[in-house]
């Protein structure tokens, strides 16, 4: 069986690698555009359109394209990555001292003897921050991290000092939402990872 990350994401890459796949990355060239307006639907359509996109132009017999897509809500507000160092800073003042929600949608297209089917989900990890001074946001900030995050921090780096609790899967705030997305695959195969 091929696995097909269809995301240039290193943290989900990182994550695949950790958990023992082995795989191919090629990322969607699809357009994201949203139609949906509740945050669990918008980052399965997206990971839906990711994950076939993929699939059409690389797919093939015995397949798994594994699509993905990540968005952080604040109060019904989604935060995608900031535009520059200020829009960050405000994200993070925004979220500290407050719990916010991380989505991830994952979009599976599996090809298995000659039959192809879709399987779609979505986590929701709750994440809460600790107050945090003005001088340790302007540190996190001027260090470049935010700017490729959604929210503007990520969990897995030096953003970690604040981060107080979370209610969920932490690899879903990483980016893939690990052990879901091995029990989905064990509806499939007996074990994927008896592959290696």
């Amino acid at each position: 069986m091929r696995y097909i990350l269809a995301s240039s994401s290193p943290r989900r890459k990182e994550l695949l690698e950790q958990a023992g796949f082995t795989f191919d990355i090629i990322p969607s060239a699809v357009e994201e555009t949203i139609t949906k307006t509740e945050p669990s639907e918008i980052v399965m359509e997206l990971a839906s359109k990711k994950a076939e996109d993929v699939f059409r132009r690389h797919g093939q017999q015995d397949c798994v394209v594994i699509g993905a897509d990540t968005i952080v809500v604040y109060r019904d507000e989604i935060l995608g990555k900031p535009a520059d160092k200020a829009e960050a800073y405000d994200m993070l003042s925004m979220l500290a001292d407050r719990t916010h929600q991380v989505y991830t949608g994952v979009s599976l297209v599996i090809s298995k003897k000659g039959q192809v089917h879709t399987r779609t989900f979505c986590e929701s990890t709750d994440v809460t921050f600790c107050p945090i001074c003005k001088e340790d946001l302007h540190a996190y900030v001027e260090s470049g991290d935010p700017l490729d995050k959604a929210g503007a921090y990520g969990i897995q780096g030096p953003f970690a000092v604040h981060v107080k609790c979370i209610h969920g899967d932490y690899h879903n705030v990483v980016g893939l939402p690990l052990c879901r997305l091995y029990q989905e695959l064990l509806t499939e195969y007996t074990s994927p990872l008896s592959e290696r």
